[in-house]
């Protein structure tokens, strides 16, 4: 089965990240993942007075025996890092691009999630194509100095992310197979894409070869996996034909006591 990595931002949020860390290991999990380096997720934001310390996280993740898998570089509204869509802010992108994959670097994290932003106003979609794509083609180039994978991530923006550019999976392919590197794959999240565009497997199947992670979630709602719309034993046993050697992320907002969550997921999907 997949190793599945569970976002941290979402569970124990009462905690420090590192003790979360803890919490995630003695359930039985061996990956975690986390949004900003910049702040953490208290349960009801981003609290940026909690900004995350690469030597402690690294040491966290050593003495608990866990990998740390992925964590976002930008914000997806462009508040941290600015919006790969928009040509002006390409010079901010860039420098927060760096900024990330020296902290990845500095806690042993191989793998960087890469938003799009926002559709900009009076912008034709072939220009912001364009400015993600020249973009994207400058971040790979540092990442694949920096040995690290970019994992592009659409969004649904009919719920959670109203005006989210890159909100299906047509446009994130094209860009990935131009760009053609293997420091460059998609991250495809299954709770966003079953909300815009269903046919998971299928896509899957198809597009495996440029596949780097995954997240999930319950769809609706956006808690746990199990007793949701979505097969989810179903997609982690067509991963395992597929031979997918990734992670599997586990990016939901439990509904249940956190341990007890994390622990019938881990039943389910085993």
């Amino acid at each position: 089965m997949a190793k599945l990595s569970v976002c941290a931002e979402c569970f124990f949020t009462n905690l420090p990240f590192e003790k979360r860390i803890e919490k995630i290991a003695a359930i039985g999990y061996k990956a975690v993942e986390f949004w900003h380096p910049e702040g953490t997720f208290d349960g009801k934001g981003v609290d940026f007075s909690q900004a995350k310390d690469a030597k402690s996280l690294k040491k966290a993740a050593k003495d608990n025996g866990i990998t740390i898998n992925d964590f976002a570089f930008s914000a997806w509204d462009g508040s941290i890092g600015g919006n790969a869509t928009n040509d002006k802010d390409l010079a901010k992108y860039l420098e927060q691009t760096k900024k990330m994959l020296d902290f990845a670097n500095a806690i042993g994290c191989k793998n960087g999630i890469i938003l799009s932003g926002m559709t900009q106003k009076n912008m034709s979609k072939e220009k912001m194509i364009a400015n993600l794509t020249k973009a994207y083609t400058k971040a790979v180039k540092l990442a694949e100095k920096a040995n690290v994978t970019l994992l592009l991530e659409p969004l649904n923006s009919l719920v959670d992310h109203a005006g989210y550019f890159i909100d299906g999976m047509a446009e994130a392919v094209k860009i990935v197979r131009k760009i053609n590197s293997p420091n460059l794959k998609l991250l495809y999240d299954v709770y966003h894409m079953q909300i815009m565009q269903g046919n998971i497997i299928d896509f899957i199947s198809k597009n495996i070869d440029i596949i780097g992670h995954f997240h999930s979630a319950g769809v609706p709602g956006r808690a746990e996996l199990f007793d949701t719309e979505v097969n989810y034993p179903a997609i982690i046993r067509k991963l395992d034909e597929l031979g997918y050697k990734g992670c599997f992320g586990l990016e939901y907002f439990p509904k249940l006591d956190h341990t007890k969550s994390l622990k019938q997921t881990l039943k389910y999907l085993r």
